[in-house]
């Protein structure tokens, strides 16, 4: 058997939640820490998984999944943030935990892709949020090589195209070379 260790699984998660208390963006705090943290108090790694509930071991694996295919930094980003997290008052944590469960889950969700673009997930979700398995793993991986200001070009693109047209720009995206991705953005937002 696998052994995880539950407190690392929610650290993505943990970033966006910081990040509130230091650049007022969305946080992202998942609803089950409470849930996790009884677990935590279990001897062993086994023991604790099997006393967790299918639904909790579910979510557990996708932010496990979503943590290993992060870029370096952002992985630091979120270490720094659970930090600064732990280090808050009970009355903070608890109050930017209501405002994480305040969100939609879809927008929720969307802070596992990290804390950069997390940030952006809402403006980005229309034209990815409903992706094709194949496309996933391209597209995260483009998401992630694209700088600040072609993500935003990209939210913007996401925004304005029409959900029947949206599959075919993501197709012409994912066959660009990373050269000619800058010159593609400009020339969509430009639309």
């Amino acid at each position: 058997m696998l052994k995880i260790d539950c407190r690392w699984l929610c650290v993505p998660l943990l970033l966006s939640t910081a990040l509130v208390a230091q650049a007022a963006v969305p946080t992202a705090l998942p609803a089950s820490v409470e849930q996790i943290a009884p677990v935590a108090s279990v001897q062993t790694p086994q023991a604790a998984w099997a006393t967790m509930t299918p639904q909790l071991k579910r979510e557990l694996r996708a932010r496990y999944a979503a943590w290993q295919v992060l870029p370096e930094p952002e992985r630091q980003r979120i270490a720094q943030a659970a930090t600064a997290l732990a280090t808050m008052p009970v009355a903070q944590r608890d109050s930017l935990r209501a405002r994480f469960q305040g969100m939609d889950q879809m927008h929720r969700d969307g802070w596992l892709l990290g804390p950069r673009l997390g940030a952006l997930y809402a403006k980005l979700q229309p034209m990815l949020g409903y992706l094709p398995a194949e496309q996933r793993e391209p597209m995260l991986a483009l998401l992630h090589q694209l700088d600040a200001a072609q993500l935003e070009q990209l939210s913007l693109i996401s925004q304005r195209t029409p959900p029947q047209e949206r599959a075919a720009l993501r197709e012409q995206l994912l066959a660009l070379a990373p050269a000619q991705r800058a010159a593609w953005l400009q020339q969509n937002v430009a639309r």
